[in-house]
């Protein structure tokens, strides 16, 4: 291209709005919840996001941080809002405070879950994502009232990543707010037994593309949290979206939205005696049995071993601790 060229090309961005609906000059503000089983690395996958060095802490109840990137030289900074809910599944009501009916339009989730907890996996998937999915649909069915273009767009966008012409159209069922999901502690995980390793994996291949989500498995490890990162920019900052994909059971699963298939991901790994004698009305409801059938749920209570905040050191507060010893007392 010449100089000229380039001008042009400059210009004409100047003058038509970006492809995301952002005019330039203008701040893109997204919001991002994460959630997912306690300790299964969601403060450090933040951090990282953010690039910034500090170690993670324990995540007490509902926090929130945030990002500023500039998408060109001399632009104005966009922010993108992290909130990140601790606990597991003990506080999930607490969602209603970031998902509001002002911000549901620039909205993601990233659901963590630890691959290194197999028996707690399908337990925390589904309660948190439930549980999510209903609010939203409180918050769609108001601003249908309200606003009734705004909640049109947003139904029409839970399609965006799967074609029409898609051979699954009809039988996925997509999540309401783009997500992502990703599977931490791979290292661990990739200590189990194999046939134990592709159960996991077939099992969210196929709960990720019903949901319509990305999904993509990491550790500690600079490449994959990079290959994490990159799903995450692209909801916060509005970085392009990596097209690379890998399905091989033996590797770090990586399957951005719509770029995986039923036919790919293949019946649920149990017998056809099995099969048949598992009574399900959803594939949802079939792909879960035959999961809980080798990895069967423990039943366990996030809020047992939740350590009472007021008794940790970094919240002291002098007057406040005096006056409740002499309450207690």
């Amino acid at each position: 291209d010449t100089l000229w060229d380039l001008a042009i090309a400059e210009v004409e961005k100047r003058e038509n709005p970006d492809d995301d609906g952002v005019k330039p000059g203008e701040v893109w503000e997204k919001s991002i919840l994460f959630m997912g089983n306690k300790n299964g690395g969601k403060t450090t996958i933040i951090l990282r996001c953010l690039e910034r060095e500090e170690s993670p802490k324990p995540t007490l109840a509902l926090e929130y941080t945030f990002g500023r990137r500039a998408r060109r030289p001399n632009t104005p900074k966009d922010v993108a809002h992290f909130w990140e809910l601790g606990g597991g599944t003990s506080l999930v009501e607490l969602i209603q405070i970031p998902i509001t009916s002002h911000n549901i339009r620039s909205f993601a989730v990233v659901l963590v879950l630890d691959l290194s907890k197999p028996n707690e996996l399908w337990t925390t998937m589904e309660s948190l994502l439930q549980v999510t999915r209903n609010h939203v649909k409180r918050v769609l069915t108001k601003l249908e009232k309200t606003n009734p273009e705004v909640a049109a767009e947003i139904k029409q966008r839970m399609w965006n990543d799967l074609r029409r012409d898609h051979p699954d159209y009809a039988l996925v069922d997509p999540f309401p707010l783009p997500l992502v999901i990703i599977g931490s502690k791979y290292d661990i995980f990739n200590e189990f037994d194999s046939e134990m390793r592709k159960i996991i994996s077939k099992t969210l291949r196929f709960v990720s593309h019903y949901y319509g989500a990305s999904l993509v498995f990491t550790s500690k490890s600079e490449a994959l949290l990079l290959k994490a990162r990159a799903l995450i920019n692209h909801l916060a900052f509005g970085y392009d979206k990596s097209k690379s994909v890998s399905v091989d059971p033996s590797k770090p699963l990586f399957i951005p939205a719509g770029l995986d298939s039923m036919s790919q991901i293949g019946p649920p790994p149990a017998s056809d005696s099995d099969l048949g004698k598992m009574r399900a009305n959803t594939p949802l409801e079939l792909w879960k049995k035959v999961f809980e059938k080798t990895f069967p749920p423990k039943s366990f209570c996030d809020l047992q071993d939740t350590k009472d905040p007021a008794q940790d050191s970094q919240y002291a507060e002098y007057e406040v601790d005096a006056m409740r010893a002499q309450k207690n007392q």
